[in-house]
């Protein structure tokens, strides 16, 4: 087994989780096998109980681990299953080390730092590199490791102890350290400035590791003789020494690494000389340049309550993203937090009141995503009311399907009281109930998590067609609370349509309503699942009906999403061809993430 170990300096937030991601990427396509590692240094068991402010989204795997955002880019980007064991955190790590205490494994010896806690990680990291993450049989050849944090965090220490002593034990040849780092400019002087690189390396070495790739992010190309000057004061050759430049998409950088041949100082670092040479990236750079081509916009109003942040809904974004780019569409996205629509901003702020309504109002579609909390839900419910009587495109996930089967109750059953209880504990028509299941005392890995299996109730819908006419699908859940089954006899009587659920048929999965161009709502998270070039299925049909495309793409759904590249549109819809041609596009520019915020500016992914 090969190690790549990414670390950051200087700063954080400067993509660690894509570059490492990108690695994989560029090794995968030299004919290696990859898997990915995330170590995160909080003592948090996992991310089941962090805030979206706090930390971005929570991702899901198929074993129901609810884990940091990092593993849905090594997903997406690799199109791998990862499992709950791939994220590493320190409280895991704690909590096998005193297990084994209570168990008396350690035969009474005086429990430390050095060398138990070290040892775990050395051991967690060894183990869960092993298992096969990619379909097939056997170990990956490469596992890319991404430690979380920025060097010289306390919180780190134990991980960068453990990590040197783990490169020194597997050898020198089968370990090779990515450090990604910052190389600012500053306006007044106008120069790229090594310094900050020069001490975050400087503190790595003390620390027991050396670097053998700099990964440098500047705005623009590192000139020559700053890369000089690099090498010769944190001793790493000249060639490799890379940068990270700003980009017109994520979707660049694998090709940034392997332009600038980081594939090669890296096989040659873990002695891979036989490895194919030249990455075959060739759909990965079609797919890089269509999305800079893309300009016909589809409008997304994203009504939640974490709108302030977009890593809240990254999986989200990238799923309309997947989605936009296979209906050939540049993807606008229109943030609407939910509580601005509700009648108190109305009365306290009617500038903000009528600015969200006025961001709702043209969209071409709206998505309610998942969440908890009651902040905001009467706003959703106003979103979803607008959007069934006005025949918008809609997608209800999680949060809102339900929200989508309160407003249902009360705008056509007349229940004017009906809620969740959730929201309302002493409703009198409790559209949607706690799991049974479920605990109120214990937050934690308490929920309906994980892949399940929804079974088609009608073959004749929407979503049925958009999955390929299958009998059932597979796909991820986090939620706590569902659809009360003693009301959907009501609800369906009234011509809501429950077209998918679980295989006991009490657990409401999927909901349509027939008359409507596209109101779907899902209980499940389909875009934990959406790649690159492969978008989830009912994204897809959202997006497409959106802008006119649906019924094209339920006659043959697998056409679309395998689409590779665009023409010029043709009465206002973009056509799609698998023949690779491509139209020069109009003049325009993309902002550097594949999609806009609706005031023009990029959204950080």
């Amino acid at each position: 087994m090969k190690y790549v170990l990414v670390t950051g300096g200087v700063v954080s937030g400067l993509g660690k989780g894509v570059t490492a991601s990108s690695i994989g990427v560029v090794l995968k396509a030299c004919g290696l096998r990859v898997t990915s590692i995330k170590i995160d240094p909080y003592l948090n068991t996992d991310a089941g109980t962090m805030s979206p402010f706090e930390h971005g989204e929570v991702f899901v795997l198929d074993d129901g681990g609810e884990v940091d955002l990092d593993l849905g880019n090594y997903e997406r980007f690799l199109d791998i299953k990862l499992t709950r064991d791939n994220n590493i955190t320190t409280g895991k790590i704690y909590q096998s080390v005193l297990d084994k205490e209570r168990r008396g494994d350690y035969l009474g010896k005086t429990v430390q730092v050095v060398p138990h806690i070290t040892d775990a990680i050395q051991e967690w990291i060894e183990r869960v590199a092993m298992i096969p993450v990619d379909g097939k049989e056997g170990p990956a050849d490469i596992c890319v490791i991404e430690l979380g944090g920025t060097i010289g965090d306390i919180e780190s220490m134990p991980f960068i102890e453990a990590l040197g002593q783990f490169s020194y034990r597997v050898g020198a040849g089968n370990f090779c350290l990515v450090h990604v780092s910052l190389v600012p400019v500053l306006n007044v002087v106008g120069e790229q400035k090594t310094k900050p690189t020069q001490h975050s390396v400087r503190g790595l070495r003390g620390l027991g590791l050396t670097p053998n790739i700099l990964a440098c992010r500047s705005t623009m190309a590192l000139e020559e003789n700053v890369k000089e000057k690099l090498s010769q004061f944190c001793h790493v050759p000249s060639a490799n020494i890379i940068t990270l430049y700003d980009v017109s998409n994520i979707w660049h950088i694998p090709l940034l690494l392997r332009d600038q041949k980081a594939h090669e100082a890296i096989l040659k670092v873990l002695n891979l000389t036989g490895v194919n040479r030249y990455p075959m990236l060739e759909e990965w750079t079609r797919r890089a340049k269509t999305c800079d081509m893309l300009r016909n916009p589809v409008r997304i109003a994203m009504v939640g309550k974490y709108t302030g942040l977009s890593d809240s809904y990254l999986s989200v974004l990238k799923a309309l993203l997947h989605a936009s780019i296979a209906c050939c569409r540049k993807l606008v996205v229109e943030w609407v937090p939910a509580a601005d629509l509700e009648d108190t901003t109305a009365k306290e702020s009617p500038d903000v009141y009528e600015a969200a309504w006025n961001l709702l109002k043209g969209a071409d579609g709206v998505l309610v995503p998942g969440g908890f909390g009651d902040r905001g839900v009467q706003g959703k419910i106003l979103a979803a009311k607008y959007a069934r009587e006005n025949r918008i495109p809609f997608f209800g996930i999680c949060l809102g399907l339900q929200i989508a089967v309160i407003e249902y109750a009360r705008s056509v059953l007349g229940l004017h009281d009906a809620n969740s209880t959730e929201f309302n504990p002493n409703t009198k028509n409790p559209c949607v109930v706690f799991m049974p299941e479920g605990s109120k005392t214990h937050m934690g890995a308490t929920m309906r998590l994980g892949s399940r299996r929804t079974y088609f109730q009608v073959t004749d819908c929407k979503s049925a067609k958009l999955y390929g006419n299958v009998k059932y699908v597979d796909e991820r859940h986090r939620h706590r609370y569902e659809v009360n089954p003693d009301m959907v006899s009501e609800l369906e009587a009234a011509g809501l349509s429950f077209v998918g659920k679980d295989e006991s048929g009490q657990r409401m999965e999927i909901l349509e309503l027939p008359s409507h161009p596209y109101f779907v709502g899902v209980q499940f998270h389909p875009e934990f699942k959406s790649r690159p070039g492969k978008p989830s299925a009912l994204f897809l049909g959202f997006i497409a009906a959106a802008c006119g495309q649906l019924e094209a793409v339920m006659q043959n759904p697998s056409h679309v999403s395998n689409a590779t590249a665009i023409t010029s549109p043709i009465n206002g819809m973009a056509k799609v061809y698998q023949n690779g041609n491509t139209t020069k596009p109009a003049n325009g520019s993309l902002n550097g993430n594949g999609f806009l915020h609706s005031n023009g500016n990029g959204v950080h992914m």
